[in-house]
């Protein structure tokens, strides 16, 4: 399992994934699930990936045997979509059509393939947006009530998240509310694990401003988890009942 979180804020977007995948108990990995496709200063696209790691990977394989195709078109190449909605089309189309033939090739065997992607980007002279894609390949979007997209692990981090964060939060405080719903969800499952990656795409940017991986025992990291969990429990001692 994994944790992916996107934010959709007014200064611009913030994105988090952590990387463990797992197979059982006893065959735990890492592999990166955020994935960046860009042209700087003219589109960005950043997909985060949770589910089953051969569906997601072949996904992304096959989205980018359309972007190097020779004869691309905007039509299949998430660099030639004329929109962001478009893009979460395309992408929505692809995730299905390997889902369905994963589930195809495996179903006698009792075993599925669902996978699930946030998609977040700009294009130059386009807002930024940002969609859910279901393993079905429908999707939704996040908007000003709902700034915020989660998959995989999501329950245990999503509270702090409808408490703090609206759409003219920073990107600062952003990226310090994802990092705390992160905290919160390694706290309690363990099928969520580090290194961690962070990504900010600023409006109209149309590129990725800050990207950076957060390694265990990261001291920043660390630091921000403590001082969340003093203050919890300096809180809970102050309330009264």
């Amino acid at each position: 399992m994994t944790y992916c979180v996107g934010l959709l804020l007014n200064e611009g977007m913030v994105l988090l994934s952590d990387t463990r995948t797992n197979a059982g108990l006893d065959h735990i990995s890492s592999y990166r699930k955020m994935f960046r496709f860009e042209q700087p200063g003219e589109r960005t696209i950043v997909i985060l990936t949770a589910g089953n790691l051969s569906t997601t990977q072949a996904t992304l394989a096959r989205l980018q045997e359309e972007i190097e195709h020779p004869e691309a078109s905007g039509e299949r190449s998430i660099l030639l979509a004329p929109t962001m909605l478009k893009v979460a089309e395309i992408i929505g189309a692809c995730l299905w059509s390997v889902r369905d033939a994963v589930d195809r090739r495996i179903r006698g065997e009792g075993q599925f393939g669902p996978a699930s992607m946030i998609v977040a980007g700009q294009r130059k002279g386009g807002a930024m947006r940002m969609f859910l894609i279901y393993p079905e390949g429908n999707f939704i979007e996040a908007t000003e009530d709902t700034p915020f997209l989660q998959v995989g692990e999501h329950k245990y981090g999503k509270p702090i998240l409808d408490r703090m964060v609206r759409p003219d939060t920073s990107l600062a405080d952003g990226q310090k509310a994802v990092l705390l719903s992160m905290d919160s969800t390694l706290r309690s499952n363990l099928s969520v694990g580090m290194p961690l990656d962070l990504a900010t795409i600023r409006r109209d940017e149309c590129r990725v401003g800050e990207q950076r991986r957060i390694e265990p025992g990261d001291a920043k990291f660390a630091k921000m988890s403590a001082a969340w969990s003093k203050a919890l429990q300096d809180s809970f001692a102050k309330i009264r009942i």
